[in-house]
C-alpha cells in the first residue's frame, strides 16, 4: 500500500480531467442549451441567488427540494468571481468529480492485487464514453447520462444512489458490526430522501430487495438485515424530515403515480427507446450499456464473496426495478429511469483486480499514455467550456438590458421567462404567469407575487396563447430576437390569484 495516497490523487486527477472533457463536449452541442438555458435547469441558481442576496426564503418547489445541488451551487457562487453560465459548467464538473467519488466509493479498499482506482476511473470513462454521444436539446429524450451535468436533474439522487450501494459493499468487505458504514448509509439515506423521495423509489426498493434476498442465506442474515434497517430507517428518517418543509412543496409526488395508464407509460419509454436508437451515437450508447448489464449478470452468478455479488447485483437489479416501478406506476418523465444508465457503470468495480497479464513495465507505460491522453483532452477542452460560458446571447441581453432600464415590473409564461428573470439585476422585476395572467407558484420565489400589476409581457416561441382582454389598450412591441415585449405602459394589468 505503500504510495496509495499517490495513485488516490492521480485518481482524482484523472476524475477531474474526464469530468472537463465531458463538460466541453456535451455543453459544445445543442444539449448545452439544457445545461444553460433551460427554465428547469434553472432553479438551483434562481433558489441560490435569492438566498444569498436576502430575497426571501418563501419558495414554492416541486416534489424535489434541491438542497444538496443547491448547497454546492452556493459554495461555488461564494468561492469563484464567475457568470451564471460559467458556474452552472463548473458545477457540471464538480457533479462528474463527485460522480466518480461514489463510484470509487463502490470499488472498495486498495489491497494486494486490486486496481481500484483504475477501475473507478474506466467506469467514469465509461460514462464519459455514453454522455458523449447525447446531443439533443431535448429534457424528455433518453438521453440520460448528460443529465448528471445539470444543477437540476437529480445529480445528488444519483450519487446518493451510488454511494448507498458502495457503503453497504464496504460494510460486507469487513469484519464486524462496522457501526460507523451503517450509520453513514442511514445518514445518506435520509439526506436524499430529505431532499428528493425519489431515492425511496431509485435506491431504497432495489437495494432492500438486494439485502432482504441475500439475508435469506444464513451467514449473511445479520450483517444483511442491518444494512436493510439502516437503509429503511434512513429514508423514513428523510420522509418525516419533509413534514416541516411541506410549506415550500407544492407537489408531493403522489400525482405524479397514475398505475391505470401503465400501458401509456410502457408506450411512452418505448418510443424514447426506439428515438434514442434512431441514430449512429444511440446505437453506440445503446451497445454499451447492453454490454455492461450482461456483464453484471454473469458476473453476479460467478461472484466469489458477498461483496462483490451485491455490487455486481445492484448493477442489473436496480435499473430493471427501476424501469419495471416506472411503468407501474404510469410515469412518462425519462429522467425517472437514470438509473438505467448509472448502476450498469457499478459492475466495473464490482471486482477490481489487477489485469495479471500485464507486466509492471507494460502496466506503467499504459498508465503514462492515458495520463497524457486525458491531459491533453482536458487542454483542449478547457477553450470549449470557456466558449460555452462566454458566448454572447444578444436576444438574451436585448431583453435583459431593456428590463434593467424600464423602472417597470412585467410577467411572463414558464418556459419564457426565466432565463431573463435569472439574469436582472432584480428578478422581482419579472414574474411568473400562466397564459391568463395569474401567479404560477412553480419552482419560483412567492415574493415575486407581491406585485399585482404589470406594465409589459415578453413572449418567445414557447409562449402559449394568451387569454387576455386588454381593450383599447395600446401596446408597443420591442422586438429582441427570439423574443419580444408587448409593452402598454403606462398603463396596468391586474394579475390574478397565484396558484401552483
Amino acid at each position: 500500500m505503500k504510495h496509495g495516497w499517490v495513485r488516490e490523487l492521480l485518481g482524482w486527477l484523472g476524475a477531474a480531467a474526464i469530468a472537463v472533457i465531458v463538460t466541453g463536449q456535451v455543453a459544445s452541442t445543442a444539449r448545452g442549451d439544457l445545461l444553460l438555458r433551460d427554465s428547469d435547469s434553472l432553479v438551483v441558481p434562481m433558489f441560490v441567488r435569492s438566498i444569498l442576496e436576502g430575497q426571501g426564503v418563501d419558495w414554492a418547489m416541486s416534489t424535489v427540494l434541491f438542497l444538496p445541488e443547491s448547497a454546492v451551487f452556493a459554495l461555488l457562487r461564494l468561492a469563484l468571481p464567475l457568470g451564471i453560465d460559467a458556474l452552472l459548467l463548473v458545477n457540471a464538473i464538480v457533479n462528474v468529480i463527485a460522480l466518480y467519488g461514489a463510484v470509487r466509493l463502490v470499488a472498495g479498499r486498495r489491497r494486494a492485487g486490486r486496481a481500484p482506482v483504475a477501475w473507478s476511473l474506466a467506469a467514469i470513462a465509461v460514462f464519459g464514453v455514453i454522455a458523449a454521444t447525447e446531443t439533443s436539446a431535448s429534457r424528455d429524450s433518453a438521453e440520460l447520462a448528460s443529465l448528471l451535468l445539470t444543477t437540476t436533474y437529480y445529480s445528488a439522487t444519483v450519487i446518493a444512489m451510488l454511494a448507498s450501494v458502495g457503503i453497504a459493499r464496504r460494510v460486507c468487505d469487513r469484519s464486524g458490526r462496522q457501526r460507523g458504514m451503517l450509520i453513514a448509509l442511514g445518514a445518506v439515506a435520509a439526506a436524499a430522501t430529505l431532499s428528493n423521495p425519489l431515492y425511496l423509489v431509485w435506491t431504497t426498493v432495489p437495494l432492500g430487495a438486494i439485502l432482504g434476498f441475500a439475508a435469506l442465506r444464513a451467514h449473511d442474515r445479520g450483517r444483511m438485515l442491518s444494512l436493510f434497517w439502516w437503509l429503511v430507517g434512513g429514508t423514513i428518517a428523510g420522509l418525516l424530515g419533509r413534514i416541516p418543509l411541506a410549506a415550500w412543496i407544492e407537489n408531493s409526488g403522489l400525482g405524479y403515480a397514475k398505475p391505470q395508464l401503465w400501458p401509456e407509460s410502457a408506450a411512452s419509454y418505448g418510443e424514447l427507446v426506439l428515438e434514442r436508437l434512431s441514430t449512429p451515437l444511440g446505437w453506440i450508447g445503446g451497445v454499451v450499456l447492453a454490454a455492461l448489464v450482461v456483464l453484471a449478470i454473469r458476473r453476479t452468478m460467478r461472484a466469489s464473496s458477498r461483496a462483490e455479488r451485491l455490487v455486481a447485483a445492484s448493477a442489473w437489479v436496480l435499473p430493471l426495478l427501476v424501469a419495471i416501478g416506472a411503468i407501474a406506476l404510469g410515469t412518462n418523465a425519462a429522467r425517472y429511469l437514470e438509473p438505467v444508465v448509472f448502476a450498469p457503470l457499478l459492475v466495473l468495480v464490482a471486482d477490481p483486480k489487477r489485469p495479471t497479464r500485464l507486466s509492471p513495465a507494460v502496466a506503467r507505460v499504459s498508465t503514462a499514455v492515458v495520463a497524457v491522453l486525458l491531459l491533453v483532452g482536458a487542454g483542449l477542452s478547457v477553450p470549449r467550456v470557456a466558449q460555452a460560458a462566454t458566448s454572447p446571447d444578444a436576444d438574451l441581453a436585448c431583453i435583459v438590458d431593456w428590463v434593467d432600464e424600464s423602472d417597470q415590473v412585467g410577467a411572463g409564461q414558464f418556459w419564457t421567462v426565466r432565463l431573463p428573470k435569472l439574469h436582472l439585476e432584480d428578478p422581482t422585476r419579472l414574474v411568473q404567469v400562466d397564459h391568463q395572467l395569474n401567479g404560477y407558484e412553480w419552482l419560483v420565489n412567492r415574493r415575486d407575487f407581491d406585485s399585482t400589476a404589470v406594465t409589459f409581457l415578453i413572449v418567445d416561441a414557447e409562449t402559449q396563447s394568451w387569454e387576455l382582454s386588454l381593450g383599447a389598450m395600446q401596446v408597443n412591441v420591442v422586438e429582441c430576437g427570439r423574443y419580444a415585449i408587448y409593452d402598454f405602459a403606462p398603463e396596468e394589468v391586474p394579475l390574478g390569484f397565484p396558484h401552483s
